[in-house]
């Protein structure tokens, strides 16, 4: 009986959202990958993703150019053993004109057809097109003129030439004798298990808003369907389909049938992300006919508000044949929503960034997992402000309950959230009021805490002006402050306003209120000197790290002065939060923990 040939995927679009995934899925069912990029630098970039996500085999990369005599270098010839194509390559971005979408979705599928045409042992051609623009009809190819104009002007550039690509992906593919199967996802949301994704565009802005709370209402009633599925279900049902005999010649809808109504979705990931879900609704033919500038929403998206439903039973037959269970939508949703607000819905890319629970508290940490140094952040900034310090010191930062991007309300949390953020020996590094958690820690569990660094300890400093115990006042002015302001307030120049745009931006949407009660303590004599008593009772190595413009009391030098487990440090020229605008001496400090320096 003769061998089946071997798996060797070709994957266009790889550096996407859809194809990193899809060559992830393909390389870990034992197929060779090619990945087909448009620049040397983007194969780089997916490379170094699939290496982070846990890829140890070798794949090929290949620079496509669908502007040239030869899509790739060598043509056909030089794929003699390509067994399939998978097209993930397009551009998903509304307000494109007709030209500039039909060249970037319609012209890639006819060259790529072309192409396949010719490959001597291709096998499957699988092609992403649409829920909403799938099952064209093949045989209206090619469009009139009249005929292209009036649906581009109904639907727009984006949906409009999904529409036109997926009529000439088959009709081109019947002409030409290849083998193909159609993928129609819905809208891609992030990994069911992580919740990874990097695209911020349709229902994610909308989650955004929700977020931020520039949603003003939500779509009345609950036949409004905006299905989602899971990008690596998509991955699994697009390698299962090319190697599926049955799935010759057939279209796909892959979606789950289970998502919830468009408001009861927004409203589910509004609550979980602890949003101010509108209570307003309005019926959706009422959004369609106001103007942007109350929806907020491109009008190309509005053709997705719809109560329309899906074939989805060949999708459900091809996934029971191959064992490809559907993750739960609900917990799926959270996940993917948890990473896009961890990531600030893409204003930040760097890694390192997630919700745990802690103490039932819903907490927002960066850095190193599990990393035994622990930065808790004061006043009235966040964990971002300590991300570079985090990063050189191979730390955590940890929002502290009701701050930044953490649940809870504040100080009352401390008693069952602290023993869940330490480690087992934890290096503490307290800020500003973190100083005064980590104290209460060392405190509570000593046996846990193996040094304590205290930065800018404000129990330890002279007593805080009036107008902090002002709380209305002060909840007033963080609300509406703006970054540039808020940096001279806290250091003296507007240098660091682009470093507190996030904290900023934490204040106006929720927290301002719970650092105005939290600066207010602050200002509590008795508080201060429960923690200045806590303090004297730990045993282990403390370092205290103040500016030279934002110094401990006189009183407080001369009794810390004196105590073998004690240094003091000061940084030349800063004040109050030196990790703004002294973050490099911090990290030279702060390189080893206070239990393995010279005092």
């Amino acid at each position: 009986m003769p061998s089946t040939p071997a798996r060797h995927a070709l994957v266009f679009g790889a550096s996407g959202l859809i194809g990193r995934h899809l060559v992830l899925t393909l390389a870990q069912a034992g197929a060779d990958v090619t990945v087909a990029v448009r620049t040397a630098e983007s194969g780089a970039r997916t490379e170094r993703w699939l290496r982070d996500h846990g890829l140890t085999q070798a794949i090929r990369t290949a620079i496509v150019d669908f502007g040239a005599a030869e899509i790739l270098a060598g043509g056909a010839a030089a794929f003699p053993d390509v067994t399939e194509i998978h097209n993930c390559a397009g551009s998903f971005q509304f307000g494109m004109s007709a030209d500039e979408a039909r060249r970037v979705n319609v012209g890639i599928v006819e060259r790529l057809i072309d192409f396949a045409a010719d490959l001597p042992a291709l096998r499957r051609v699988v092609h992403v097109s649409g829920y909403r623009v799938g099952g064209q009809d093949p045989s209206l190819v090619p469009w009139s003129d009249e005929h292209r104009a009036a649906v581009y002007a109904e639907l727009g550039g984006y949906e409009a030439s999904k529409v036109e690509s997926d009529a000439i992906f088959q009709a081109r593919a019947q002409e030409r004798r290849v083998p193909w199967t159609i993928v129609n996802p819905a809208s891609v949301i992030g990994d069911s298990e992580t919740g990874e994704s990097d695209q911020h565009i349709g229902l994610a802005t909308t989650i955004e808003q929700v977020w931020d709370g520039t949603a003003a209402a939500l779509p009345a009633g609950s036949s409004t369907f905006l299905p989602v599925l899971t990008v690596d279900y998509l991955a699994a049902i697009m390698a299962a389909a090319a190697v599926d005999p049955t799935a010759v010649g057939q279209a796909y809808w892959v979606l789950d049938d289970d998502t919830p109504p468009l408001a009861e979705l927004l409203t589910h990931v509004g609550r979980h992300l602890g949003a101010k879900v509108p209570r307003l609704r309005i019926p959706v033919g009422v959004i369609k006919r106001l103007p942007a500038r109350i929806t907020k929403a491109d009008p190309e998206t509005l053709g997705f508000l719809s109560s329309d439903r899906y074939p989805t039973a060949p999708m459900i037959e091809l996934a029971e044949r191959h064992g490809i269970r559907m993750p739960d939508v609900r917990l799926s949703l959270e996940r993917w929503a948890d990473h896009l607000a961890a990531h600030r819905f893409g204003a930040v890319t760097t890694g390192g960034r997630r919700f745990v629970t802690a103490g039932g508290v819903r907490t927002f940490e960066l850095g190193t997992p599990g990393s035994g140094r622990v930065i808790l952040p004061g006043l009235p900034v966040n964990a971002d402000t300590w991300a570079e310090v985090a990063s050189g010191i191979d730390a955590r930062a940890v929002d502290l309950p009701g701050l930044g991007l953490s649940d809870g309300i504040g100080v009352p949390d401390w008693e069952r959230w602290l023993p869940a953020v330490l480690a087992e020996s934890s290096d503490l590094v307290g800020h500003s009021i973190g100083a005064a958690a980590a104290v209460v820690a060392a405190d509570q569990h000593p046996t846990r805490v193996a040094s304590l660094t205290l930065v800018a300890p404000f129990f330890l400093q002279g007593p805080s002006g009036a107008a902090t115990r002002l709380r209305p006042l002060v909840r007033t002015y963080l609300r509406h402050t703006d970054p540039a302001r808020l940096s001279r307030q806290l250091t003296g120049s507007e240098a660091s306003a682009g470093a507190l745009e996030s904290s900023v931006g934490d204040l106006r949407r929720r927290t301002a209120g719970r650092v105005a009660v939290q600066l207010a303590l602050a200002g509590s004599e008795r508080w201060r000197a429960e923690l200045r008593e806590a303090l004297g009772r730990f045993r282990g190595p403390i370092r205290i790290i103040t500016g030279s413009e934002d110094p401990l009391s006189p009183d407080v030098v001369e009794e810390l002065g004196s105590r073998p487990n004690v240094e003091l440090v000061t940084v030349a020229g800063a004040g109050h939060h030196p990790q703004l605008t002294h973050g490099a001496a911090l990290v030279e400090l702060l390189a080893a923990p206070a239990a393995r320096r010279t005092t």
